[in-house]
């Protein structure tokens, strides 16, 4: 068996005919400027040939859901293991979904609250629990004095007459029921009244508690609870005693089925809370988006979506004021809540209305009904709705608030009221990883517990562990799955596959140290040494230079980026990459490179942006100054508070104050010193696009200047052929059978939709007609295909389109096509295209830029470059904050603010302000400890 694996051949992407040997069982970091083909050979080339042989293995039949994956343009891999991928993709975008449903940690939660759960009654605070036949006779012995009626529940909350129940009785030979609380002779002429609910229990003994008793009482309390599907009511002195085969409490009428997994599961019926239906939160229509500006009346457009007023539905709203004799030209806020009321929810009387009319011969209609009312008109048309477009359009106006019933616990009463260690379920998942491992190493519990639940309680402790060590102890297991970075998804999947403790496989990471702050790297390179240890080969593509140090060996693609990359620049220890002259990475790795510290800090005179009273999430509520004109670093361990303080609280409460939005904003008193802000630029991880149709040309604007090119070509010309096209999205130069797409959407249904290219322009995405005008040589498919780098050169007389093509290339992405469809970008890359598109705006003082984590996927020289547009955003007077861990920028700050001391509920405070050099001295703050390395190279 090959010890190693052998790549001869490969060219995929910009690859240039790579041969290489990896050694197997190792830890291999494959590093390399953004774009050298770091990713075309780990994930591309490797990866993708071990899914391809994967799927081949198996049977016809299998293959047919998966698909037959295409071959990478590589001659020969040798000695290929089964190959996992773990990258940056979100785990699920499913509100359902969540870091206990991911792990499978929940699943195992939900074993462990059925086997050794406490039932304890919400309303009498007791345990209750369930009894056998035996024990309830022992029960009755014990307490009865004199007679004792037992009866059976036959009918329960049912609505109805029981009339049938009612007869069935009667012939059943029984003397008497209980109905409603009161004991009736069947005899008598009893009717039940029509539709009243009634609670029905037959009477199915009486007896006299004496010697010899016993026998007799058995058989009654079984008959009662065979009728009573478990459950007996015993009458002892007229006080009522409920016993119950199942859970139920002995002083009222709560009682619990089977204690099952599925009762503690909030994706199911049987468990979940019947109002949200296990979200934990209602999504509705919101009066304060619905209508932001209160200080004009509805006449002149103060409902959002209501502003045309010569509308079918606006004509029933005027009829609707008048019949109430609502002024429609007052302003909002002068209405009463009784007329807004009727305004928002309807009227209750019918109205009159008429439509049309106003001539002789002019149609006239009318209907006699209620006014709907503007929040009952949205919620409805949001439910009937098929158009996507509409109900992204309503949820405009939605915000999202707990479940009344459930108060966001997802679970119905049943299911909270089962404790382990005195908690319920769902504020057990509430804890942190850190705090949850706390509460089940001291849990105590009696020595049938213990043996019912070691095995489980061995499989939960494990696999938080797991997850604490790759950094994640802040999180908690009912995070939604949806709100996780890149990196916090990635390093979920990585404790998930330390758990499954396969040996044997080759495992391709992207990034795993993405958002980790320094102090937790050990952790997850421990993490990842311990994968190794297990008998499996780690590719992992990383920039991180402690990652580089542990490794066995590297891999240095390069030399540089696109077409300039692709080759083997180095491969070998870290010890003989740091004395390499060829690789770029040893030249930083041995600092013979660097990015150095600035001579100067900037001086604020302009005064500061401040937070006060900040509490989204887990701060403390914090008051946070920021001073303007400069660059500002927020830092501080992974879960600290970091986003909920910028993201949540500055951008959303600026933005709404600039915007004059009420959009749902994080927890905070107020903003101060931020009254000469004009714009606010937000620029985050997020995809550009969802669709092939998207992409940097389009994002940045620079394919409309291409488009004005092509249109003033002599061909252009001749034909007739206007700017329109040359585009993609509409008919006329584009490919019908693609739609303009270059690709066709096969959907997988339970797998994820594939994409293949179109057959009749073979991704081209236009028609033959439009591919033959051509500018230097160049038809709009062919420059679509070329790099940034490329078209720089391509259009450098073409001021317009070069400048921004240009700004592209500055912020390292000059190896991406211009056409490159969105949903292949990476987070870190999508983020610079949303920065290389503002930077061709002009910038001044009254502009705000926020970045969260700009250098994700970035090489250290592709950070200086970074870095230099950063600067040069802020030398023209713009404020600039990024939410960063890289000490390379942090050092290059000249204001910090690091939160800590730790994540989650143990983080959300200020630990140190004030420039780099200040918060190297602060003996509390984790970056400074890391930061005082850095500034003394």
């Amino acid at each position: 068996m090959l010890n190693e694996i052998v790549i001869k051949g490969a060219k995929e992407n910009n690859l240039k005919n790579i041969d290489l040997r990896i050694p197997k069982n190792k830890l291999i970091v494959m590093t390399g400027l953004s774009g050298s083909g770091k990713s075309s050979l780990a994930f591309d080339t490797i990866y993708k040939e071990g899914q391809r042989r994967y799927v081949e293995s198996l049977s016809a039949y299998a293959r047919q859901f998966l698909g037959n994956l295409e071959k990478p343009d590589v001659e020969s891999i040798e000695g290929l293991s089964p190959a996992i991928s773990i990258d940056q993709k979100t785990t699920s975008k499913n509100p359902r979904s969540t870091v206990g449903t991911v792990t499978e940690i929940y699943d195992y939660l939900r074993l462990l609250y059925a086997r050794i759960g406490k039932p304890i009654c919400p309303i009498h605070n007791i345990e209750i629990s369930s009894q056998s036949i035996e024990q309830m006779t022992e029960k009755v012995l014990e307490i009865a004095e004199g007679r004792v009626i037992i009866l059976a529940p036959l009918i329960k909350e049912r609505k109805g007459t029981h009339q049938k129940v009612f007869e069935q009785l009667r012939k059943e030979g029984y003397v008497r029921v209980r109905i409603n609380g009161e004991i009736l002779d069947l005899d008598n002429d009893f009717e039940m009244e029509k539709n009243k609910r009634y609670t029905i229990q037959a009477v199915v003994d009486r007896l006299k508690i004496k010697d010899g008793v016993r026998s007799r009482l058995f058989e009654s309390l079984e008959t009662a609870t065979n009728l009573g599907e478990g459950k007996a009511v015993v009458l002892i002195n007229d006080k009522e005693h409920i016993f119950s085969e199942h859970y139920a409490c002995p002083e009222c009428d709560f009682s619990i089925g089977d204690l099952q997994p599925r009762l503690f599961s909030f994706n199911a019926p049987y468990g979940s809370c019947s109002e949200c239906h296990g979200l934990g939160q209602k999504r509705k229509i919101d009066p304060e988006l619905l209508i932001p500006d209160k200080n004009i009346s509805i006449i002149n457009g103060a409902i959002k979506g209501w502003q045309n007023t010569d509308t079918y539905t606006f004509a029933m709203l005027r009829q609707t004021a008048s019949f109430y004799n609502i002024d429609l030209h007052k302003k909002v806020k002068d209405l009463s809540q009784r007329e807004l009321d009727i305004i928002l929810y309807g009227s209750k009387d019918k109205i009159t209305f008429i439509f049309g009319g106003g001539t002789e011969d002019g149609y006239k209609h009318q209907k006699n009904d209620v006014f709907e009312g503007v929040i009952t008109n949205f919620e409805r048309r949001y439910m009937e709705t098929t158009s996507r477009f509409i109900r992204d359009w309503i949820e405009g106006y939605m915000s999202v608030s707990p479940c009344k019933v459930c108060k966001g616990k997802k679970l119905n009463e049943k299911a909270l009221s089962v404790k382990v260690g005195g908690i319920d379920i769902i504020t057990l998942t509430d804890f942190s990883i850190k705090e949850t491992i706390k509460f089940f190493r001291r849990l105590e519990l009696n020595e049938t517990d213990k043996k019912i639940s070691e095995m489980v309680l061995k499989e939960i402790l494990e696999r938080l562990c797991f997850l604490e060590n790759v950094g994640l102890n802040y999180l908690t297991l009912s995070r939604q799955s949806a709100t996780l970075s890149g990196g916090e998804s990635q390093r979920i999947r990585l404790a998930t596959q330390i758990g499954s403790q396969l040996t044997g496989v080759l495992y391709v990471l992207d990034e795993p140290s993405i958002g980790l702050h320094q102090r937790d790297n050990n952790k997850l390179i421990n993490t990842l040494k311990k994968m190794r240890d297990l008998g499996n080969t780690l590719i992992v593509v990383e920039h991180d230079e402690e990652t580089m140090f542990k490794a066995d060996q590297i891999i240095d693609i390069g030399p540089g980026a696109g077409l300039s990359g692709g080759e083997v620049v180095f491969q070998g220890t870290i010890e003989e990459i740091l004395k390499d002259k060829d690789s770029i990475t040893g030249k930083y790795l041995s600092k013979r490179l660097k990015i150095n510290v600035p001579n100067s800090r900037r001086t604020h005179n302009r005064g500061y942006i401040e937070i006060k009273g900040a509490k989204q999430n887990n701060l403390k509520n914090i008051n946070v100054k920021i001073p303007k004109g400069v660059l500002t670093v927020v830092t501080g361990v992974s879960g600290s508070g970091k986003s909920s303080l910028i993201n949540e609280c500055l951008y959303k409460g600026l933005s709404n104050q600039i915007y004059r939005k009420k959009k749902p904003m994080g927890d905070f008193n107020e903003l101060l010193g931020i009254d000469n802000f004009e714009k606010i630029i937000n620029i985050d991880q997020s995809p550009i696009g969802r669709t092939p149709r998207s992409n940097p040309a389009t994002y940045t604007g620079v394919f409309d200047d291409i488009r004005d090119i092509f249109s003033l070509t002599n061909e252009a010309k001749i034909r007739g052929y206007k700017k329109g096209r040359f585009s993609f999205n509409v008919k006329g130069g584009r490919c019908e059978t693609c739609g303009g797409d270059g690709l066709i959407k096969i959907e997988m249904h339970f797998l994820p939709d594939v994409y293949v290219p179109c057959q009749v322009c073979h991704g081209k995405r236009y028609n033959t007609e439009t591919l033959e005008v051509k500018y230097k040589g160049k038809n709009i498919s062919d420059v679509l295909a070329m790099t940034i780098e490329e078209a720089v050169v391509f259009f450098e007389n073409i001021p317009k389109a070069n400048a921004k093509l240009k700004i592209l290339n500055d912020v390292g992405l000059g190896y991406l096509k211009i056409g490159q469809p969105a949903p292949t970008l990476s987070g870190g890359e999508a983020q610079r295209v949303k920065l290389a598109k503002e930077l061709h705006k002009r910038i001044t003082q009254n502009t705000l830029y926020i970045l969260d984590e700009p250098t994700t996927g970035l090489h250290t020289d592709d950070v200086k470059r970074l870095l230099k547009v950063i600067d040069h955003i802020v030398d023209l007077g713009a404020t600039v904050i990024i939410i960063e861990h890289n000490l390379d920028v942090i050092k290059m700050a000249d204001h910090i603010v690091d939160l800590g001391p730790e994540g989650g509920d143990m983080g959300g405070k200020v630990i140190a302000t004030g420039t780099p050099e200040k918060v190297s001295r602060n003996k509390n703050s984790y970056t400074g400890e890391y930061i005082k390395k850095v500034l003394e190279v």
